[in-house]
């Protein structure tokens, strides 16, 4: 039997492989007759470990990017690395395989389902992914523990207040150890206090975990505490957003290695 060994350059090159790189992506829309623009030549690099917000006014582009980023949408042209894979051609089925391996996904709505515990809704990435029943139980209860639900276990979405409704939606995002978390308004539905804890809870994951964190929002407070933002503007990179368009400072300067 042969053993093949990982070089020191191999180990240097999965590090700083960013987990996501798009390069030129454009996204067009057709309506009625009409073409319309909506990524114009975008360039980004995330990396591995960052905490990210995705930031512009309504008609940016930052939805776009966001459904190009998970995976819900093809870009026009240009290319798109996920974890070092080539994802730009991939077909709508190929799109959602990589798509359950590779990012949990957390919206502003929740969307739990009623009928079920906090502990089945959980489970539900990993019954599509045909984990074996007890390995399903285990993790959903460790992610649980993990976002501070573990005495919620067995209650439904009508026992839970919104800020432990979100704490599942996390929980569910977790279970399938993915490589990057994608959240879309994480704190839209939530009063200030709620929503404050919640991104807590997203800087313990990313500093305990090292988890990649991307989150698209509106708030200037949540950009101002992130890591680095990517902004847009009329579909196109717009690099001091936070400056330009939302008068404020970044609380942290990214340093990247």
């Amino acid at each position: 039997m042969s053993i093949n060994y990982v070089t020191e350059a191999e180990v240097a090159e999965y590090v700083t492989e960013p987990v996501v790189r798009i390069e030129n992506v454009t996204k067009d829309f057709t309506t009625g007759g009409s073409s319309f623009r909506a990524l114009d030549d975008v360039s980004v690099e995330i990396h591995r470990g960052e905490m990210v917000a995705i930031m512009g006014p309504s008609g940016s582009g930052k939805s776009t990017l966001m459904t190009i980023i998970g995976l819900l949408d093809s870009p026009t042209s240009g290319n798109y690395w996920l974890d070092g894979q080539d994802v730009s051609g991939l077909s709508r089925f190929e799109q959602a395989r990589v798509r359950n391996a590779k990012i949990g996904f957390v919206f502003q709505s929740f969307n739990l389902l009623p009928r079920l515990s906090a502990l089945k809704n959980v489970e539900l990435p990993m019954v599509y992914g045909r984990v074996d029943a007890r390995e399903r139980e285990q993790r959903a209860r460790e992610a649980l523990v993990a976002v501070g639900l573990g005495d919620k276990l067995s209650n439904r979405p009508n026992e839970l207040s919104g800020g432990q409704k979100q704490r599942v939606a996390v929980a569910r995002a977790l279970v399938g150890m993915p490589s990057m978390i994608l959240a879309d308004e994480p704190t839209g539905a939530l009063d200030t206090r709620t929503g404050a804890e919640i991104m807590s809870l997203f800087r313990t994951l990313n500093r305990e975990q090292g988890l990649t964190i991307v989150i698209v929002t509106h708030d200037p407070e949540i950009g101002r505490h992130m890591d680095r933002v990517i902004g847009l503007r009329d579909g196109r990179v717009s690099p001091n957003i936070l400056q330009e368009y939302y008068n404020v400072q970044p609380l942290q300067v990214p340093v990247l290695g």
